[in-house]
């Protein structure tokens, strides 16, 4: 095996310190960390997408938080070549690179080596699907994208707007079905590690992010993106939990109360939306269970995850 060329990547639902161990093991073996997470690219979007704090990027430099606004046009081919760059620079100046985050088609992009359709954004296409989800309802893009492109629907939340979108731009744009050609696997090893709860500890987890998301401000982290100048009709807004919620609470549509207990089901819908896309059963993971948060449990993942980066970067 090479030893010059590895890759860790930490993956796994939401809730489960995917950053937080990352830190620790980055810190630990000279790594530097890449986002995987396809709602931290935006700017603006730190507390309702669960962003790393500013104490985690003093201690390891971070990659790919924070690179475009959320009305910027951002797509699966962009990510997948600048965190393959970023990947390069680090393996250049002898780090370990560490490709952190939930989002299955981020992650598995760059550690297949998929080989994505570069389709220039169309800026009228995706204003005139915008208009018809926001009047006719997501559910008429996703039905649209089920007739043209069953595959890749299956692939897709159909209330993802913003990829909804993106699938039915490619798929006009190059024909159907859209998705990716092929694999081309990169010229690196990589190790995964995944974090898992069960299903009562994960939900628990869940919930109780949501309740802190709401304490540090999700609201008001809401109002100041609105009052920048993007809605409810900026895709991603659209899209992403917590903050169509807290947009709807907003325009008294929803009641707090409810709001928060939309964020936390559609976030449970997340959370095994994500572990299908990395199954337990897929051999190339391993898997830690983190428990039911109590601080020993913490402290024994991480010292169970060092053991187990350290054994593989010395093999």
């Amino acid at each position: 095996m090479s030893s010059g060329r590895r890759l860790i990547a930490i993956v796994g639902p939401t809730a489960t310190g995917k950053s937080e161990l990352a830190v620790f093991l980055a810190g630990s073996v000279g790594g530097e960390i890449i986002n995987g997470d396809s709602r931290q690219v935006y700017r603006y979007m730190d507390i309702g997408t669960a962003k790393p704090s500013r104490e985690y990027e003093n201690i390891v430099p971070h990659h790919l938080y924070d690179i475009v606004d959320p009305d910027e046009a951002f797509n699966q081919a962009e990510y997948q070549e600048r965190a393959g760059g970023i990947i390069e620079d680090i393996f250049k100046r002898g780090k370990v690179p560490f490709l952190v985050g939930g989002s299955g088609l981020y992650v598995w992009s760059v550690l297949e080596g998929w080989k994505i359709p570069r389709i220039e954004p169309d800026r009228e296409l995706r204003r005139r699907l915008e208009e018809k989800a926001s009047r006719e309802g997501p559910e008429s893009l996703y039905l649209e994208l089920e007739k043209e492109d069953p595959d890749a629907a299956k692939r897709i939340d159909a209330r993802n707007v913003r990829r909804v979108i993106r699938a039915l731009e490619i798929c006009y744009k190059q024909g159907c079905p859209g998705g990716p050609h092929g694999k081309e696997p990169p010229d690196l090893f990589s190790y995964v590690i995944g974090l898992s709860a069960d299903r009562k500890e994960l939900y628990r987890r869940i919930d109780r992010r949501v309740d802190e998301m709401l304490a540090r401000g999700l609201v008001e982290e809401v109002k100041e993106l609105l009052s920048r100048g993007y809605s409810e009709r900026t895709a991603v807004l659209s899209s992403a939990v917590g903050y169509k919620e807290i947009i709807k609470y907003l325009k008294m549509e929803l009641s707090l109360e409810e709001a928060t207990v939309r964020i936390k089901f559609e976030t449970h819908r997340l959370a095994r939306k994500q572990l299908a896309w990395f199954r337990e059963a897929d051999e190339r993971i391993k898997w830690l269970d983190v428990g039911v948060g109590l601080e020993d449990q913490r402290f024994a993942v991480q010292k169970r995850a060092l053991n187990l980066v350290k054994g593989w970067l010395a093999a």
